[in-house]
């Protein structure tokens, strides 16, 4: 009989307790070995840049279940362990999947690729709105205007469109090849003002907006001004009183920091001349001129991506910290003590380690419940970025990220490209990986003005693969959009059973369509609304605000079959996944992406959470999510 090895890293009979735990935390790894009596078996630990191996023996009870315990090291990291056996004259290994998912593994001839346990910080807090919020991302342009459009403050290349419900221009620069982002609706912060009970009504307990800082461009990834709020959406006093009248409705306000480059028309670089010549393009002698790396001033420079429009800045130059982090005014605490809750990183992968767990000291100085969101677009327990492996779930330096696996997988099972057992592997994956107040406090968004509208994906037509100016006003047929209209719907409850802040992008519960950038960045269809699509979503949103178990109660994810994802939501003991107190029944959530009717019969073993005796029954329409409290 060949040797048989079995360890499965979410399971508490072979790892205990699993999941991401906090510093110092025993846990007991059980290794299942089965034809052969080994002579030897280890677990091996590897942890920066050192290795143990930790004999095993058999455990009480069952003799085929080999045990070590460890105690996990006192600092955060990662920890990496496989299993070592040595039996019949050789040697055995045991490791993680080939996709490195977690979960059950397999045996290796030579050395396995390793499972991970994220070791965090113990004091690792993430503020509660956030687990418990339902969070609405507005481009201030699009939304909604407040004050007159033809009274706009418009910069030398601005154009505003004329119809409000127009869509916005493709203009491509010469140079880059990039959308010039120059047209402007006249939207505005008194326009969100204006819409705060509009966003009560919906359920929205939390705003984030793409940048409002003063730039050029529309969507303001350009910064020209940190300090100053765009004229085009109004000033400091403004903001103020919308955070003050946002705060008082129940809702905090998210401020994008773009803080990985500038704009070249902006007061440090100054390119053009327009902010009075102090600039670092200007002057080499200038006051910014230490944030910049030029290879031959003035004209070549390092910028994101390539795009001169956009100079990177080095992070961690001493007068670039003291004005974004260090100095008493500075950027990221001169908007939390004017009413802001906190910052969402753009392309937080690209800032340096040290220069984002300085700013997340600075943020937790100024408000101990402000947070520090970041855009990750992989698991950002173990993402590799420049050649350097990142964590940033480990209690310095983010709050949470953007889930965009999670969308992504989603979608993908939505559209029928993978299965549901697909599916619940990687979420599952993202589970186990970080700490439970990162992963309660993820933005599980939907869409975003870096996709196609999350109508136009669901319905087939999002135009990835069209030149960009093929993709101006191309919308959904009548029976393209009802699908979409079915799956959004579905997606949506589906997302708002899951732990972390579901996030949609404003006009979406609206049904507002749009190709990818710049289409997916029209205005918002005031009047124009569905009507059945929005009060579909309000729905789905009161119900998420109004149940304790879909907040913080534990999550298990399985698959019913390739057609139907599952998600369980419960109870501990009477407790959430924070150890407070929770009685709230049940819930369980069925995803079926298929467009027929499907019924199930799902075995009591599937979900034992749910405390059933026998088999629950379930009719599911096709394209529905469907909860059942049980």
């Amino acid at each position: 009989m060949s040797l048989r090895l079995h360890h499965n890293s979410r399971e508490a009979l072979y790892r205990a307790p699993s999941g991401a735990q906090a510093c110092g935390t025993a846990v007991l790894f059980r290794l299942k070995i089965s034809g052969g009596r080994p002579e030897a078996a280890y677990l091996r630990i590897w942890w920066q840049n050192s290795e143990r191996k930790i004999p095993m023996a058999p455990g009480e009870g069952d003799p085929g279940l080999y045990e070590a315990r460890y105690t996990l090291p006192d600092s955060p990291g990662l920890l990496w362990y496989f299993f070592i056996v040595e039996a019949n004259g050789q040697r055995h290994y045991y490791g993680n999947a080939d996709d490195r998912l977690g979960g059950p593994g397999r045996m290796y001839g030579g050395e396995p690729p390793s499972f991970q346990i994220t070791v965090y910080d113990p004091a690792f807090k993430t503020p509660e709105w956030m687990r418990r919020g339902i969070m609405y991302q507005i481009m201030v342009d699009r939304f909604h205007p407040g004050n007159p459009r033809w009274a706009k403050r418009l910069g030398p290349d601005a154009r505003m469109h004329p119809d409000w419900y127009e869509p916005p221009y493709l203009e491509l620069d010469a140079a880059s090849g990039d959308n010039q982002a120059l047209d402007f609706f006249g939207g505005d912060l008194e326009g969100v003002r204006q819409k705060l009970p509009y966003l009560r009504d919906l359920g929205v307990t939390v705003i984030y907006f793409n940048p409002i800082f003063q730039a050029r461009s529309n969507h303001k990834y350009d910064t020209g001004d940190y300090k100053r709020i765009d004229p085009m959406f109004g000033d400091e006093e403004d903001f103020k009183a919308l955070c003050r009248e946002a705060r008082e409705m129940g809702i905090r306000i998210l401020l994008d920091g773009v803080f990985s480059h500038t704009g070249a028309d902006s007061r440090y670089f100054d390119r053009y001349g327009r902010y009075g010549g102090q600039g670092a393009y200007q002057r080499q002698d200038s006051p910014y001129a230490s944030w910049y790396r030029f290879r031959h001033w003035p004209e070549d420079y390092d910028c994101w991506w390539g795009f001169p429009t956009l100079p990177n800045v080095n992070e961690m130059n001493g007068s670039y910290l003291d004005f974004i982090i260090r100095d008493p005014d500075a950027v990221a605490a001169r908007w939390l003590q004017k009413g802001a809750s906190g910052w969402r990183l753009d392309v937080a992968d690209e800032l340096p380690m040290a220069f984002i767990r300085m700013l997340r000291g600075r943020v937790k100085g100024e408000d101990a419940e402000a947070a520090l969101l970041g855009e990750v677009w992989e698991d950002a327990s173990n993402k590799v970025s420049y050649g350097r492996l990142r964590s940033y779930c480990l209690g310095e330096s983010l709050d949470s990220v953007m889930n965009y696996p999670m969308r992504d997988e989603l979608i993908a099972f939505m559209l029928g490209r993978v299965s549901a057992p697909h599916v619940e592997r990687r979420l599952s994956a993202l589970q186990e990986n970080y700490p439970a107040p990162f992963f309660y406090s993820l933005m599980n968004l939907m869409g975003s003005h870096d996709r196609a509208r999350i109508l136009n994906i669901l319905g087939g037509l999002d135009g990835e693969d069209l030149p960009r100016e093929a993709r101006r006003g191309m919308a959904l047929g009548e029976a393209q959009l009802a699908v979409a209209k079915r799956r959004m719907v579905a997606l949506w409850r589906f997302i708002c059973a899951l732990p972390g802040m579901p996030c949609l992008f404003y006009g979406d519960e609206a049904g507002l369509q749009g190709m990818a950038d710049p289409f997916c960045r029209a205005a918002y269809p005031w009047g124009r609304e569905d009507p059945g699509l929005w009060e579909e979503i309000r729905g789905i949103n009161r119900a998420r605000l109004e149940s304790p178990i879909l907040q913080t109660g534990h999550l298990r994810l399985f698959a019913a079959d390739g057609q139907v994802l599952c998600a369980l939501r419960f109870a501990r003991e009477g407790k959430d996944a924070f150890g407070d107190p929770l009685e709230e029944s049940p819930a369980l959530f069925l995803l079926n992406r298929s467009e027929e009717e499907i019924n199930l019969s799902l075995d009591a073993a599937l979900m034992p959470e749910a405390g059933r005796s026998g088999p629950l029954e379930v009719a599911l329409k096709g394209m529905e999510c469907r909860g059942i409290f049980l």
